[in-house]
């Protein structure tokens, strides 16, 4: 309801062409903007848009899901791009009050969620044949990277295990219907952990039952990440095969799971990394 309502008020606003003050919220779109040519109309960006590293040097108005109005209408932005997924709730509602277009661009996980997502932004800014033009190739690109990866995927998948978090040694694992999921089976690779939707906790039991051949991680410090000797000392990893083989892989998170311009590269290199090429 709240893409809906947003993108009427899109709409109503009047041509998109008039927005030269563009604020993005969330990492993709601001790549996406980039890849389109019209970095030139940026104001600002979401603390998830780390790339290109020029993206970083524009104000930063705090995590997609923890906006602050006030931090957002200081830049006076004439056009937000945002993330399905931007909040809170509260925040949103306060933007739509000062009556600053917002158009919400569905984050799909596959290849047909990123071209539907390059369409959406150059249509919200007025460059569709431009987004046309990105969207053939980044289509192409897609296309070439799958080709590669049936030439090396062999007759027995690896099984993969995304861990987002070892909190306390508590394992907070991907699920399906998720973005990590979506690149594992991308790459080559099959999901280790079917259970559920999303991401939750696992226990050490369930973890060994999984038997995951390679571990996939974000390259990334805190919780988020920690140094493989201490990963693989985990008890519920120490008896898996990932373990025996120290398969172990971490890459930057925008990377991996924006489902940005990038994704083929990062197809190509985590399927590289699944079969050893």
């Amino acid at each position: 309801m709240m893409f809906r309502i947003a993108l009427l008020m899109f709409l109503l606003a009047g041509p998109v062409l008039a927005s030269d003050r563009v604020l993005t919220i969330g990492g993709a779109l601001t790549e996406i903007v980039y890849a389109l040519g019209e970095e030139g109309r940026l104001v600002g960006r979401d603390a998830t848009s780390t790339y290109p590293p020029a993206a970083e040097d524009l104000p930063d108005v705090g995590y997609m899901r923890a906006l602050s109005p006030e931090g957002v209408l200081s830049l006076a932005p004439d056009l937000i791009i945002a993330d399905e997924g931007a909040g809170p709730a509260e925040a949103l509602d306060v933007l739509t009050s000062a009556r600053v277009p917002i158009v919400f661009v569905r984050d799909e996980p596959s290849a047909d969620g990123l071209i539907a997502k390059i369409d959406q932004v150059a249509e919200a800014l007025g460059v569709p044949e431009r987004g046309a033009e990105l969207a053939a190739q980044v289509r192409a690109d897609l296309d070439a990277a799958k080709a590669q990866v049936a030439e090396l995927a062999g007759d027995r998948p690896k099984r993969v295990l995304f861990i987002l978090s070892t909190q306390g040694g508590r394992i907070l694992a991907s699920g399906t219907e998720t973005a990590a999921a979506a690149m594992i089976e991308l790459a080559g690779g099959v999901n280790a952990n079917t259970g559920f939707d999303g991401y939750k906790p696992l226990t050490d039991e369930a973890v060994a039952a999984m038997a995951p051949d390679l571990i996939l991680m974000m390259a990334r410090g805190g919780d988020h990440g920690m140094a493989t000797d201490a990963l693989l000392a985990l008890p519920a990893l120490a008896a898996t095969p990932a373990a025996r083989t120290r398969a172990v892989v971490q890459m930057d998170g925008l990377f991996l799971l924006g489902f940005g311009p990038r994704t083929a590269q990062a197809v190509r290199d985590l399927s590289g990394a699944l079969h050893g090429s």
